[in-house]
């Protein structure tokens, strides 16, 4: 009787949960664009666990009956869009609507072209991954080089620094991974420190359209870029190294990546480069070796409505400059110049000797976006950076291995972009930042600083607008304000503060106190407005033909060694002066530019034009003598200058396999306040490459390419005449003049093999300066001493899995 009982209640017991789990619960929604509300028709919805599966109608809608109250998984799909999981806990009927990100190249590998562009109306040049990598164990100015219309100013065949249309270190803003880089840009002889095989794609906007970055991009913009992942499980990487026969060096690259579907990413890279001495046709370049070592992470959560990341590179350089360049006064430089060969000639070595630089560059930011509804794409960015400069020089006593100058750089920087994403045909960014640098003149070097402690403070604002009028038609305009303040502190000789400057009288406030009656302690003071504009118009005159127009407006505050510099510039070997009485540039800027963007044929031509007032060049002026000798003296002065020219770029398929890609650059220089012209303008060069490519055969591509550099023959007259102690004559010192035309011929070759797993081995074989001709390069600051490198035979290895 009582197991009668027992089996009855536990019955009802079960009939009473039966009868508690509701299943008669429904779950509608709609799926939406994220970008404009537009429903999105025929995504895919399933409720995993239950084979349970729907799809949206014309209306975006979708609908699930009979749902027991519980907590389920949705994974939404369509071929537009990317995959969208979302946790959802039913208790009640229910309704949610859904948005997908429409536009899946935000999220996804971008495949680089050559069309892509920072904005609709720039006029700009990229170079994509597989450009990157043909220079993956040179520097970003040799990349950059081989696009029309920029240039190198070159210390040695190590330190490059790029120049756009004849203007370079601070008239060029160059943005690393979104951070303007501040590595001490201001010396001729300082390379950016970045490492090209960390980043995906380089672009050169010649144009106007970088308010966003800064005001002062006189020269332009040099925008580097980091490559973006799908949002899948993926593990890949790279591994590449190469070897050079002139230097027997090369570099070994590694990257390794790692995705997640939830939208994480990481990725690690490390690069080693080493070289020891060059050589040019006739002899080693003593000297001239350089050893590099660069890493970067990078970590984030990337979705389309939300994101976060952090990265972090460190770049350490070691470049070694040419003895033969170390000259203990000018009488070294007669000798040099009257000289064909360099003054030191020695066997090969690894060996980095004095002179030589060691560079430090720490690099870190933290970046996240939220995307808002009926909105837009909010961004706020962190970055700082820490640089730290040491120049060594042969110094007497045994103290070579204390550097003559010791700079310590400090900036960090804050920013916030809000992209307005409302209007179908308007973009529109705006934005500000606050920005804190610090120079620590680093004491114990023996020597008077070159550069003074300093503190700058940046505030700025901005605001740029694309619009497109029609299929055919778009505008693009922009407006920015900067702030900056700068606090120094420095000594002077109070013969040059009273006599030689004046600035007793120009400047009595800066004064805070005399030092035993020879020195006036000084605290600079100086703050500046900025106003910078950009206009830019694009038109599509045909399918495949544009038509480019691009003002700009923009300022460029003087830098602090254009205001302070005050001694010997160790590795210029020269004396450089800065002026208190500096002011700011004010650059207006024209360019035009008709494109044919076409496979079979194709061109570009863009002339331009600039009228800078205010334009500050470091210029030769005397000669002074130290108790090292004598230096010639150069000065920071202020004119006002124009440059215009022009760059043509041309491609044509010549037959089924076979191209033609060439381009040219005509540029002249005048310096409008003294009627000549200005110093270290490059000169006339043109390049011709033919090349066969079958994708069938391996990919292989076979390439030969020249390149002329014809004479610079408008150059500014700063020749002089000194005493030549040791012959006791006064004698004739032509550092005007510039080197004769030349030409080089170089081949490329290289042929891509499928290996496991779909993993693909890329080799490549090249020879540059086929013929080892003997040349100088009028913008190499060191063509006084030495012939340029000769031929080199170059082989890269680049393993894809």
């Amino acid at each position: 009787m009582i197991k009668r009982f027992l089996a009855f209640a536990f019955l009802c017991a079960l009939f009473t949960t039966i009868q508690a789990q509701d299943c008669t619960l429904t779950f509608k929604g709609k799926i939406t664009d994220f970008h404009d509300n537009t429903p999105i028709i025929g995504a895919s919805v399933q409720i995993i666990g239950i084979n349970k599966f729907t799809s949206s109608n014309m209306d975006g809608l979708f609908e699930f009956k009979n749902l027991c109250a519980q907590k389920i998984e949705l994974e939404i799909k369509h071929i537009s869009c990317d995959t969208k999981r979302l946790t959802i806990d039913i208790t009640k009927n229910f309704y949610k609507e859904i948005f997908l990100e429409h536009h899946l190249n935000e999220l996804n590998e971008v495949v680089v072209k050559a069309t892509s562009k920072a904005a609709i109306t720039s006029i700009e040049k990229s170079l994509k991954k597989d450009n990157l990598n043909n220079f993956s164990d040179k520097s970003l100015g040799d990349a950059l080089n081989t696009l029309s219309g920029v240039s190198s100013l070159n210390t040695g065949n190590s330190i490059v620094k790029p120049m756009i249309h004849g203007l370079h270190s601070s008239r060029l803003l160059l943005i690393n991974n979104n951070v303007r880089m501040f590595d001490q840009e201001w010396g001729d002889e300082h390379a950016p420190n970045i490492d090209i095989n960390a980043n995906e794609k380089v672009s050169v906007i010649k144009g106007a359209n970088s308010l966003k970055y800064g005001s002062d991009a006189i020269g332009g913009l040099v925008l580097i870029q980091p490559k973006k992942y799908a949002v899948k499980d993926s593990l890949f990487g790279n591994l590449a190294t190469s070897f050079n026969s002139n230097g027997l060096g090369g570099n070994i690259n590694s990257e390794i990546v790692k995705t997640y579907a939830s939208g994480f990413y990481a990725k690690i890279q490390a690069n080693y480069k080493q070289f020891g001495d060059f050589k040019s046709p006739n002899y080693i370049l003593t000297n001239s070796g350089l050893k590099s070592i660069n890493t970067s992470l990078r970590i984030g959560y990337n979705t389309y409505e939300k994101g976060l990341s952090a990265y972090y590179s460190f770049v350490n350089n070691q470049f070694a400059i040419l003895q033969s360049s170390h000259i203990g006064n000018v009488n070294d430089l007669v000798n040099a110049i009257n000289s064909q060969q360099p003054r030191v000639i020695e066997d090969f070595s690894y060996n980095i000797d004095f002179p030589k630089q060691t560079i430090n560059h720490h690099l870190g930011k933290i970046e996240g976006y939220k995307r808002f509804k009926n909105l837009g794409k909010l961004s706020v960015q962190y970055d700082v950076q820490l640089n730290r400069r040491k120049e060594f020089d042969l110094r007497r006593g045994n103290r070579s291995n204390i550097p003559v100058v010791d700079l310590r750089l400090f900036t960090n920087t804050l920013q916030a972009n809000l992209e307005l994403e409302t209007l179908d045909n308007l973009k529109l960014e705006t934005g500000f930042l606050v920005r804190y640098q610090q120079n620590d003149a680093v004491s114990g070097t023996g020597t008077s600083a070159l550069i003074p402690d300093f503190d700058k403070y940046e505030l700025g604002i901005f605001s740029v607008a694309d619009y497109k009028l029609n299929e055919s038609t778009a505008i693009s305009a922009g407006l920015r304000y900067d702030f900056s303040k700068i606090d120094a502190k420095k000594l002077y000789n109070i013969t040059d503060w009273n006599e030689t400057f004046n600035y007793d009288e120009l400047f009595p406030e800066f004064e805070t106190g005399v030092i035993n009656g020879t020195r006036v302690f000084t605290n600079p003071n100086y703050t500046f407005h900025n106003f910078s504009t950009s206009l830019g118009f694009s038109k599509r005159l045909h399918q495949d033909v544009s038509l480019l127009a691009n003002y700009g407006l923009a300022s460029r505050i003087p830098n602090p060694s254009e205001l302070f510099s005050d001694g010997l510039h160790h590795s210029a070997a020269r004396i450089e002066i800065g002026l208190l009485t500096i002011e700011k540039e004010i650059a207006n800027k024209f360019m035009l530019s008709l494109e044919k963007v076409n496979t079979n044929f194709g061109y570009s031509i863009s002339p331009y034009y600039k009228h800078i007032n205010g334009f500050i060049q470091l210029v030769p002026v005397g000669i002074t003598t130290t108790i090292r000798g004598a230096f010639p003296v150069w000065e920071y002065q202020q004119i006002n200058a124009q440059i215009f020219g022009v760059d043509i770029d041309v491609n044509k398929q010549i037959a089924k396999k076979f191209f033609y890609k060439g381009n040219i650059s005509l540029l002249q220089g005048d310096n409008l306040s003294e009627e000549k012209a200005l110093i270290h303008m490059p000169s006339t060069n043109f390049t011709n490459t033919i090349s066969y490519t079958n994708e069938k055969l391996n990919r292989l591509t076979l390439q030969v390419n020249h390149k002329t550099v014809l004479q610079q023959n408008r150059f500014p007259d700063y020749n002089f005449y000194t005493f030549n102690a040791t012959t006791q004559q006064n004698v004739f010192v032509d550092i005007s003049t510039t080197p004769p035309t030349y030409s080089l011929f170089n081949f490329y070759s290289s042929a891509t093999f499928k290996t496991a797993n779909k993993a693909t081995l890329k080799l490549a074989f090249s020879i540059n300066n086929i013929f080892n001709v003997a040349y100088r390069e009028n913008l190499n600051r060191l063509r006084f001493f030495a012939d340029e490198v000769g031929r080199n035979f170059n082989l890269k290895l680049n393993y894809n899995f």
